[in-house]
């Protein structure tokens, strides 16, 4: 099959379960594509005449339950763009006719946007080059094959669009496409403004130097020596993938040590590029050229990445939250920006007798920033929209647009660089938390991952990299 990594998730039971799903799809968008208005905009002879439609189209599906007409490929392009991607995939695998509707739908990148988020994560019963992938939608997990190097030999440090950021044993960078096995290069680890090769005899890099600086401070401390594997703990905290509207192409930043401070590639380098001079960055995203970050300080600094030199201002500056672990910014659907604040419960190190964790998240504070950063407004219900936070682009999405989400809900997994590097056989800080009262949900139980690499969340997508571009008109 086209998509490698899926190819495991196709069983008989699923495909003859599938005339009937597809059915039932097909009869539920019929409307639409013979060109009724959504019911809400049809007076009210015309919302009778439409629901008498809808009551004879349900007479009709239930008698050819199990029998799927056959239809144009523009419509089963239609069809199958209303798809998550599990069923897609599979809906591909039925016949030629549908793999053919699926391919085209593929190659034009035009299946709907809006999958739901999973959890990828390693499991201890599997091989080396399989990752695992649950999907909120099913409630179900698939084993992904993928290409080398071994995924359990990797680090994750990010996840945006569908892609992974991983980090293998030689602390060298790629993007990972886990449904496609699509990966790419990114620039050197040797690249990084405070990495320094260490050659052998032979001329091989064998060490790498660190060292210590910030854009203000030159540091105290002297170059740090690691060998190949050990910089990557040392080094690396999250990285995001961002469509490049300049180049239609994409954008990749990181957030690393000393400091937390930030560098950017984009599609094509063959070095990162430094953002100094301030650090201590917890979050960042991107839109329109412009690099949105925020500090542990509360300040939000935005760098223009569109020209040939980069600037950067702060916007706004928020009080300082003593208690606040991570802080995240996220894109609202409404089109606001949205400043989160992740308070722990810290165990001192050690966990409290019959707790399992460190410490753990305790409660999610939500503050609105006004288009004019003039503002800053204290958020207490987020309605029928939910958050994911952790290692990925954070994300606020509608539970409308997702049956499977609960409401008014945070779905986090844990990030926190000390504890995921330093503590890594530890109980990870994961789970759903109710933002109208901070109690807790269990995320999956029985648990089904290993602790290290910590899971994340993950947006499936089926489009190459190329197709990147077309995304920012998604956004």
């Amino acid at each position: 099959m086209e998509t490698c990594s899926f190819a495991r998730i196709i069983r008989l039971q699923d495909l003859a379960m599938y005339r009937h799903k597809l059915c039932s799809l097909v009869f539920r968008l019929l409307p639409q594509l013979q060109g009724f208005p959504p019911l809400k905009k049809l007076c009210r002879d015309e919302q009778d005449g439409y629901l008498d439609y809808k009551v004879n189209l349900t007479l009709t599906e239930a008698k050819m339950v199990g029998t799927l007409p056959e239809l144009p490929q523009d419509i089963l392009m239609v069809i199958f763009a209303a798809l998550e991607i599990p069923d897609l995939v599979r809906a591909g695998s039925v016949c030629s006719s549908w793999h053919s509707a699926y391919s085209e739908l593929r190659t034009l990148g035009k299946y709907k946007q809006g999958q739901t988020p999973c959890m990828v994560y390693i499991s201890e019963s599997d091989p080396d080059d399989v990752l695992s992938l649950y999907s909120l939608a099913e409630k179900r997990s698939y084993k992904l094959t993928l290409p080398q190097p071994a995924i359990r030999s990797r680090y994750l440090i990010g996840s945006s669009y569908g892609w992974l950021v991983t980090v293998d044993e030689r602390s060298e960078m790629h993007l990972l496409n886990p449904i496609t096995c699509e990966q790419i290069a990114l620039p050197s680890v040797t690249t990084i403004e405070h990495v320094k090769p260490i050659f052998d005899d032979y001329g091989d890099v064998c060490k790498y130097e660190m060292s210590w600086h910030t854009g203000t401070h030159r540091g105290h401390n002297p170059p740090s020596n690691f060998a190949l594997a050990e910089l990557r703990g040392r080094l690396y905290w999250k990285a995001f993938v961002f469509p490049d509207t300049s180049t239609g192409s994409y954008i990749v930043v990181l957030i690393h040590n000393p400091q937390a401070q930030l560098s950017f590639a984009k599609a094509g380098d063959d070095k990162w590029t430094w953002l100094p001079p301030d650090y201590l960055y917890d979050d960042c995203t991107y839109k329109d050229g412009i690099l949105y970050t925020v500090n542990v300080k509360g300040e939000f600094h935005a760098f223009d990445l569109s020209g040939p030199v980069v600037t950067m201002k702060t916007v706004i500056r928020v009080p300082e939250h003593y208690d606040c672990d991570t802080r995240y910014i996220v894109q609202a659907p409404w089109g606001s920006l949205l400043l989160v604040y992740r308070i722990v419960r810290d165990h001192d190190l050690e966990p409290e007798p019959g707790a399992s964790e460190y410490w753990s998240t305790k409660e999610i504070k939500i503050f609105g920033i006004d288009a004019l950063w003039n503002e800053i407004k204290v958020i207490h219900c987020l309605r029928d929209h939910v958050l994911f936070l952790g290692h990925n682009l954070s994300l606020c999405l509608s539970a409308d647009e997702y049956p499977a989400l609960k409401a008014n809900r945070s779905y986090f997994t844990d990030d926190n660089f000390l504890w995921t590097l330093g503590h890594k056989n530890s109980h990870r800080d994961m789970g759903i938390l109710k933002l109208d009262d901070n109690s807790m949900e269990e995320l999956v139980c029985p648990q089904l991952w290993s602790n290290c690499p910590a899971p994340m969340w993950i947006t499936p997508d089926l489009r190459k990299i190329s197709m990147m571009g077309s995304m920012s008109q998604q956004l």
